[in-house]
């Protein structure tokens, strides 16, 4: 078995990754390009890392590298919450519906189309000819089985720590959004849900969603998760993930700090995989990916700093920045700090923030001043809204009409981390602490490693101003709103306001509105309200284009605004 130890989970791309304390390998015997030769050689035993002698070497016998910043928590989706986890999940796995390559609208992948007549009861029409990696056939009781698969989970299963993302998408029990599927033939699946919302199917493209073999998931028990002390236990399952991606799990080495992955040469789509292995290295540090990237042991690795950008660049590396498709923001939580209830001190906070320049100075270029909680090509962006001014003299006032001109308040900020939306958390925080006490505000630092009390403190009510952010998951208002505002016990503390009950009702009806359009209006009269000097629960700041980074011989890579890049259509030369 294999164990994670718990810890705080956290949103979306926002969660920290977490380490498996054993080593795991595929129990399969249908390959012999792993073990000791996947970390570096070719098939042949030439070496294949940038830089090596692989002159003789073709593209499609090379190894491609990649530098992660952490292990991955898991290696079933269904348990994961953190980027590194899904980074490799979605080169193992599919899903029914897909993320079009460089954007964000959803695709076919395993489902071929999908309608509904009510929004109720969905038909999803399946590829053909589609075996997983231990040769079971994907068809409609497959999908069926992952999806009772989802819901009948033991106690520990339903934890948050556990399933997060299907607690907040579907939730369990009666109140589950999911009702039943059935396999109308082997192409067709008819999947009911118990009410009207916006984010079904497309939810289903999430990582988290990815279609496993029934056939391995029962042999190895993959629901039997069980909590040990402060560890989460996984089934054996988690050592044989087996899905119907261009690429296999090979071999887990954790005290090498490798994952490999080898091709699937029976993959059902029209092109394998452009490379024969492919390598997750964990380097931990973003200054050591960097050397390791030019001294060629490693191929690419994501989020490189920007002002390394222009530096890598020169030295032949190639930079591809994405769209942005994220959110930074200063939470703010009345219920660690009662002085946040009042909303004078909200907007004297806002007011105070030269936004214009942080973004200039602080963010790459094509960074953008935010104005709302969502990027604006998400529907139900309201471009009527305007920034809040920076008027320092505009702040003052404010605080002194609310009996609060000698503020002191306790900001937050993450140690040991990078974000797409939040590069450099140190110059990120010096900004609003200058621009804050330009104001005559007092600012009390906090500062935590973000796996270290960070996230767990930001996430429940113990951190009165803090900075975080969002990476979408999928073209949604819901995607974005939903993870920040549902719930009582949201991290912006918005039970302690007395329009607590409309934001939530707001919320439920813009979801659960069947037509598009006014399902556009509803989330852009929300977003009007929650930008509102009355309501104004946090402070949205900006949107950066983070970048993902790789060596000059590599080919192929298509930059995902997701951070979801497929490495299937890498290759390497000479």
């Amino acid at each position: 078995m294999t164990i994670r130890k718990m810890a705080a989970v956290v949103a979306g791309t926002a969660a920290m990754a977490l380490v498996l304390t054993s080593c795991a390998e595929s129990d399969r015997d249908d390959g012999d390009n792993g073990g000791d030769n996947a970390a570096g050689d070719n098939a042949d035993g030439t070496d294949s890392t940038a830089g090596g002698d692989d002159g003789d070497a073709a593209a499609s016998d090379a190894t491609f590298i990649f530098g992660a910043a952490g292990a991955p928590a898991t290696f079933d989706p269904f348990y994961a919450s953190d980027g590194e986890t899904f980074r490799i999940s979605r080169q193992i796995y599919q899903n029914l519906i897909g993320i079009e390559p460089g954007g964000t609208n959803g695709v076919p992948e395993l489902a071929t189309d999908w309608s509904s007549d009510d929004g109720l009861t969905w038909t999803f029409t399946l590829q053909e000819g589609v075996t997983f990696h231990d040769g079971t056939d994907f068809n409609a009781e497959a999908v069926c089985y992952n999806m009772d698969r989802w819901q009948d989970q033991n106690e520990v299963g339903q934890s948050p720590a556990m399933a997060y993302y299907y607690g907040n998408d579907f939730g369990f029990g009666d109140g589950s959004l999911y009702e039943s599927c059935t396999a109308v033939d082997e192409t067709t699946a008819e999947v009911v849900v118990s009410r009207v919302t916006g984010k079904f199917p497309m939810v289903l493209s999430q990582s988290s969603y990815a279609m496993q073999s029934p056939t391995a998931l029962e042999e190895f028990n993959a629901n039997d998760v069980q909590a040990q002390g402060d560890a989460f236990v996984f089934p054996e399952y988690d050592k044989n993930p087996t899905g119907t991606g261009p690429f296999m799990f090979e071999a887990y080495d954790n005290a090498g700090g490798t994952v490999t992955l080898v091709r699937n040469d029976d993959y059902w789509g029209e092109e394998k995989a452009g490379v024969a292995n492919l390598v997750f290295k964990i380097v931990p540090d973003e200054n050591a990916r960097r050397q390791e990237l030019e001294a060629g042991t490693i191929h690419g690795y994501d989020l490189p700093n920007p002002v390394d950008w222009q530096a890598l660049e020169d030295s032949g590396n190639q930079v591809e920045i994405r769209d942005p498709f994220n959110i930074l923001y200063v939470g703010l939580n009345p219920i660690a700090d009662p002085q946040l209830a009042d909303p004078l001190v909200r907007q004297a906070l806002y007011h105070a923030l030269n936004r214009d320049q942080f973004v200039a100075t602080q963010l790459p270029e094509g960074a953008s001043v935010a104005t709302q909680f969502m990027p604006n090509t998400v529907s139900g962006y309201d471009d009527t809204i305007e920034a809040y001014e920076y008027d320092v003299e505009k702040a003052k006032d404010l605080l002194e009409q609310a009996g609060k001109s000698d503020l002191t308040i306790e900001l937050w900020y993450p140690s040991e981390v990078t974000r797409p939306y939040m590069p450099d958390p140190q110059r990120v925080y010096d900004a609003v602490k200058t621009d804050w006490e330009a104001a005559g505000i007092t600012v009390e630092t906090v500062t935590k490693p973000w796996a270290g009390g960070y996230i767990d403190g930001a996430q429940t009510n113990q951190a009165p101003a803090y900075f975080l952010g969002w990476t979408g998951d999928l073209n949604s208002a819901d995607n974005f709103l939903c993870a920040f505002f549902c719930g009582d016990e949201n991290a912006f503390g918005t039970s302690e306001y007395d329009w607590q009950g409309e934001l939530q009702e707001s919320l439920t009806a813009a979801d659960g509105e069947p037509d598009e359009a006014a399902r556009e209006q509803l989330y852009k009269d929300l977003n009007t309200k929650i930008m509102s000097p009355e309501w104004l629960p946090g402070l949205p700041l900006s949107h950066s284009p983070p970048a993902i980074v790789v060596g000059p011989n590599v080919q192929g890579l298509v930059a995902s605004p997701l951070t979801a890049e497929d490495f299937s259509t890498v290759t390497i030369s000479e």
